[in-house]
């Protein structure tokens, strides 16, 4: 931004965020640099984490809910919207109700990056992202800015964040008689959820240890492949693919991979590591494995490597985890099976997943190196939501992309001056509203 150049005063609207002080301390920050800063708490764990004035409890029922947003958006005059992810139910009825207004949505997760990225994207995530499947656009761009540095420069606290977790979703159980309307979008009860994690946590070097033993005695037995389950409360499962649950995509894959890979190749199906084990997906590989003769070809994995995993196996199956997206980035052919920002053509492959077993070749490498540019840029900040260092990074970052309106584009000082318009018409605009 030009020295001396301040933007207008914006309006900000925060409602659920990260489970800890992350959207507190952003908004403490936007409202010392003159904007006026707003919170809605839709259950006591909202209110737990956000520290400061602005903050009202929202008492009604779902039914009630678009109404009062509307009005609160009309009487404070709000310009933006700011939340974690777009899909949940109360998020959604709220992005309908401020696209209406033509109030800008500000949406924020865990980066497509990992470990220490952050993603702050306009209007939506994954499926809902408006950043271009363009392969040539996202190539052009990529050369006007710099490889991103990928080494690990935060990590955060599992500890800080276990507890906050905790906290938050228990104190979301005590709805009487505030909250006493809310509902959640979580599919599980938080105490057998976080049970089920102790159990897998206690478990862990037992898992890892059979895990490495697998690998082991599969080197140099034939192609292997790798499945990469995802937790069923994962949110990305409901909102950007066409399944419920990980059982659907788990026999679909099965079933391919029996009809169609090679005699000797294998399909590691491998366990999220915070996946709370209430479904004994051991067992149910197994029993799949019968069903289809894959006895001694299907394996389960609780634990292990993932890192390691990826560099191993000759492809890797997902639904849309950000597993695909390191898979890509380490030249292993990937297959998404539900919508994701890398889901696009020359990254993954396009044919069919029965295809895929024996006609899948590695990622464009100049389309992966544009894409990984271009997003790490564009779309990310770096820093975590829970170690007090690589969150203060994070908010740092956040400010002044919300401050200075940088949203969906590099900042400044990343592009080279000398191909300034590589961005030009890169972003497809915001639908329009009928009416």
């Amino acid at each position: 931004m030009p020295p001396g150049h301040h933007p207008p005063r914006k309006r900000f609207l925060f409602l659920q965020g990260p489970i800890s002080p992350f959207f507190s301390e952003v908004g403490a920050g936007l409202r010392a640099l003159g904007h006026d800063v707003h919170r809605i708490n839709l259950h006591l764990g909202d209110r737990l984490f956000w520290h400061g004035p602005g903050a009202v409890d929202f008492h009604g029922t779902a039914q009630e809910w678009p109404d009062f947003v509307g009005r609160f958006l009309d009487e404070k005059g709000i310009t933006h919207l700011v939340l974690l992810g777009e899909q949940r139910p109360y998020h959604k009825a709220a992005i309908a109700v401020a696209v209406a207004r033509d109030v800008e949505v500000v949406v924020t997760d865990l980066g497509y990056i990992r470990p220490d990225w952050i993603v702050i994207e306009r209007d939506g995530l994954n499926a809902c992202s408006r950043f271009t499947r363009d392969p040539e656009a996202i190539i052009r761009l990529g050369a006007s800015l710099p490889p991103p540095d990928l080494v690990t420069r935060h990590r955060d606290d599992f500890r800080i964040q276990a507890l906050w977790d905790v906290v938050y979703n228990l104190a979301g159980q005590v709805r009487w008689p505030v909250f006493r309307h809310y509902r959640g979008h979580q599919i599980y009860h938080p105490i057998p959820f976080y049970a089920g994690i102790v159990m897998r946590l206690m478990r862990r070097g037992r898992d890892n240890r059979k895990a490495d033993r697998i690998l082991r005695d599969l080197s140099g037995k034939g192609p292997l492949y790798l499945m990469a389950l995802q937790m069923e409360n994962d949110f990305s499962i409901r909102a950007y693919s066409r399944y419920t649950d990980m059982d659907t995509p788990l026999r679909e894959v099965a079933q391919s991979f029996a009809a169609h890979a090679r005699p000797g190749a294998h399909l590691l199906v491998k366990a999220h590591p915070l996946d709370p084990g209430l479904k004994n997906w051991g067992g149910r590989v197994r029993q799949i494995a019968q069903e289809h003769g894959l006895e001694g070809r299907l394996h389960y994995l609780g634990g292990g490597n993932l890192g390691a995993m990826v560099e191993q196996v000759q492809g890797v199956v997902t639904v849309n985890s950000t597993v695909g997206l390191r898979a890509i980035l380490g030249q292993t052919p990937t297959f998404a099976l539900g919508e994701a920002l890398y889901r696009i053509p020359g990254l993954v492959f396009s044919g069919t997943l029965d295809q895929f077993w024996t006609e899948a070749p590695p990622p464009d490498p100049a389309l992966r190196e544009g894409f990984l540019r271009s997003v790490a840029h564009s779309l990310h900040i770096r820093g975590v939501y829970h170690a007090p260092e690589g969150r203060r990074v994070a908010v740092e970052g956040a400010i002044r992309r919300l401050h200075e309106g940088i949203l969906n584009r590099p900042v400044p000082e990343a592009l080279d001056p000398e191909t300034e318009g590589a961005t030009a018409g890169f972003w497809p605009p915001r639908p329009k509203r009928a009416g």
